[in-house]
């Protein structure tokens, strides 16, 4: 199973940007997806997340109102839509997929970078 994010980049605040994670060797049983990110010196943090079905969705208190997930099972891809970008949402974007209690594979990182 991979993972892999991109569509990172730089934007000046109050930008947008559209995060991909493409997927490959994903099983058929349900699977929840999510996006992760690590600011530079801090420990990566949760995003946001999305069932299967893409009917629940979840996000962290810091990009509700902001960003949207997103997903489409038959082509093995989420999305995250950034709006109104600032500089503490600079880090590396992770995604990540789980079948179980906790996200077991996880993708290799896209860069965002917010200017002010």
């Amino acid at each position: 199973v991979q993972l892999q994010a991109s569509g990172g980049g730089w934007v000046q605040a109050g930008g947008s940007l559209r995060l991909s994670c493409t997927g490959s060797g994903l099983p058929s049983k349900n699977y929840s997806l999510g996006w992760f990110r690590q600011a530079p010196g801090k420990e990566r943090e949760f995003v946001a997340s999305i069932n299967r079905s893409g009917y629940r969705k979840e996000y962290a208190d810091s990009v509700k109102g902001r960003f949207t997930i997103s997903r489409n099972n038959a082509e093995n891809t989420m999305w995250l839509q950034m709006t109104s970008l600032n500089p503490e949402d600079t880090g590396v974007y992770y995604c990540a997929a789980k079948w179980g209690p906790q996200y077991h594979v996880w993708g290799r990182g896209t860069l965002v970078t917010v200017s002010s």
